[in-house]
């Protein structure tokens, strides 16, 4: 139900995202999704990846700035209303969320990687409403 998600603080410079994602396979570290958020000077990188430990490690070695935060995914239909019905389950359940990020896989499902005030609140809120929620070994390495 809790994925590790990383956030990478990158210099806005060519080839730094590059030299990240070549780490990573270097390491045999799948990406299963991912967000970028930009300044002029930097961005960071938000991603859920097969092996978020050992992928911090390894990236922290290479002089890359990371930490692990804790992100809940929510897996909801993949068609018009379908995040409209989630996030209204979640406002009227008063749960704060802090940022979100989604992607689809196939023409049936969407997740949603969200970061809430509390973690805790979004998952009950979301069991209590029947909702699916990602599991680890949804996107974790074996």
């Amino acid at each position: 139900m809790i994925i590790k998600q990383l956030s990478v603080f990158l210099e806005n410079r060519t080839g730094r995202l590059t030299e990240l994602t070549g780490i990573l396979a270097a390491n045999d570290i799948n990406i299963s999704a991912f967000s970028i958020a930009d300044t002029a000077d930097y961005g960071i990188l938000r991603m859920i990846v097969g092996r978020p430990e050992a992928a911090a490690e390894v990236l922290r070695k290479e002089g890359f700035a990371v930490k692990i935060t804790d992100v809940v995914g929510m897996i909801i239909p993949h068609r018009p209303g379908g995040l409209h019905k989630a996030l209204q389950i979640i406002s009227d359940n008063n749960v704060a969320i802090d940022y979100m990020y989604a992607f689809a896989s196939g023409d049936c499902k969407a997740t949603v990687i969200i970061r809430a005030e509390s973690l805790e609140k979004i998952i009950a809120v979301l069991k209590e409403h029947k909702m699916e929620l990602l599991q680890e070994g949804d996107v974790y390495q074996v």
